[in-house]
């Protein structure tokens, strides 16, 4: 017959050895190797009872209780000795240990550019405006005084919108060019005007030189007195500053239907320095168009063209920055390719 006192007594030193054994796991795998020995199916505490139903009804019913105590109290501290643990695993935060760096983004190069365009203008008191993308033909070709069968009012040239059609302003499109905005720029500004409106332009246009969605930047100067001088010096100061004091420019005469006299302005090879090669062929690259206001456009905005002259220039954000020395790109397009490890070179 086993003894009562002598298991009671077992049972004990198995809890006071479990919990000293509780006391010093490191980790939860030590733990869970605890937990199994003391009170698993195998368990040292189970096997000490295999026994017990050879002691009378009332010692095993007081014997019972003690184990289950016991169970209980291992079964706490193992559970406590876990979220201890867990939780200095979790706030075990070394500061000296170095960190992931975030990968930093960056602006896009074309709005560099404008920026860049921008603050060179602002310097001449030029006044940063943007006007709609989604225009009226008025704005974007009747004000500017072009022929109603003029190749760009053609649904091939231009975005023209479907079912939008004002009496007043014909049909609405997506603005071909900034110079949309030299009429509402004179609608609403009491001369002397300096208006440096830089946008996105669309037009059914798609190879290496030609995007259906690019920027421009359209200057335009209203005074009492303005002249061709005042034009070419604006020019050739935005020039010295965008691409530097070594890059000449010299005007052409052309043909602008808001613009008389009209004139197509080119800057000296960045490559050749001037002197001719495969890119420039004679030293010379077209960088845009320039003029000074027709008399109908000024007349158009509210103004009187007999006592007010002016002057205005528009060109393509994107082809001005490709024309930058040692830029190297000679394909508009890869512009918006949108492969961050093309645009991330710059």
């Amino acid at each position: 017959m086993i003894a009562q006192q002598g298991i009671l007594e077992e049972i004990v030193n198995l809890r006071n050895q479990a919990l000293g054994e509780i006391m010093q796991a490191e980790n939860t795998q030590s733990l869970e190797e605890i937990k199994i020995k003391y009170l698993g199916r195998n368990g040292l505490i189970n096997n000490l009872i295999k026994d017990i139903k050879e002691l009378s009804e009332p010692i095993r019913k007081q014997i019972g209780i003690t184990v289950n105590d016991t169970k209980k109290t291992i079964l706490n501290e193992i559970n406590e000795a876990e979220s201890k643990i867990k939780k200095e695993k979790e706030t075990n935060f070394d500061p000296t240990i170095p960190g992931i760096k975030p990968v930093y983004g960056s602006t896009h190069i074309i709005t560099e550019a404008i920026n860049e365009i921008e603050d060179i203008f602002k310097h001449l008191g030029y006044v940063r405006r943007r006007y709609p993308e989604v225009e009226w033909d008025w704005q974007a070709f009747g004000s500017l005084n072009f022929s109603d069968n003029h190749p760009a009012r053609d649904e091939w040239e231009t975005f023209f919108i479907d079912k939008s059609a004002s009496k007043k302003f014909g049909q609405m499109l997506l603005t071909p060019h900034t110079s949309s905005g030299q009429v509402r720029e004179m609608e609403i500004t009491k001369p002397p005007i300096r208006m440096i409106n830089i946008s996105k332009t669309y037009r059914r246009q798609s190879d290496a030189s030609h995007y259906p969605m690019f920027h421009q930047f359209e200057g335009l100067f209203i005074d009492e007195s303005a002249s061709i001088a005042n034009l070419k010096g604006t020019l050739e100061y935005f020039v010295h500053n965008f691409f530097s004091e070594d890059r000449k420019t010299r005007i052409r005469p052309y043909n602008f239907p808001f613009t008389e006299p009209s004139f197509e302005v080119d800057i000296s090879c960045g490559v050749c320095n001037g002197r001719g090669c495969k890119l420039c062929k004679e030293g010379w690259l077209e960088i845009g168009g320039a003029g000074m206001v027709h008399p109908n456009v000024i007349k158009n905005g509210g103004l009187d063209p007999n006592v007010y002259k002016g002057f205005a220039f528009g060109w393509g954000v994107e082809r001005v920055y490709l024309m930058k020395t040692n830029v190297g790109i000679d394909d508009l397009r890869t512009l918006y390719s949108n492969d961050i490890r093309y645009l991330k070179q710059f």
